[in-house]
């Protein structure tokens, strides 16, 4: 039992460090774009950052699989 416990928090950890890194992405990425940044989940990688310009409007598919999201931080009134 100790082992299956050991293996669940170190999967977690994992997930909670993938996702971390999948908002620091979204976070610099927003800087840099008119867009806003979605992350979704992905089977292969954890989580991807998906940039909302290179989609248009999001297809549904897309959507369900959204767990956070990061408004553009672009400025450009001077």
């Amino acid at each position: 039992m100790n082992g299956s416990q050991a293996l669940e928090n170190a999967q977690r950890k994992a997930d909670e460090q993938a996702l971390m890194a999948a908002m620091h992405c979204a976070y610099a990425r927003s800087f840099h774009s008119y867009f806003n940044q979605y992350i979704l989940t992905d089977f292969e990688r954890g989580y991807i950052v998906v940039d909302e310009g290179d989609y248009g409007a999001l297809p549904q598919h897309l959507v369900d699989r959204i767990v956070d999201s990061v408004p553009s931080q672009i400025l450009d009134m001077f």
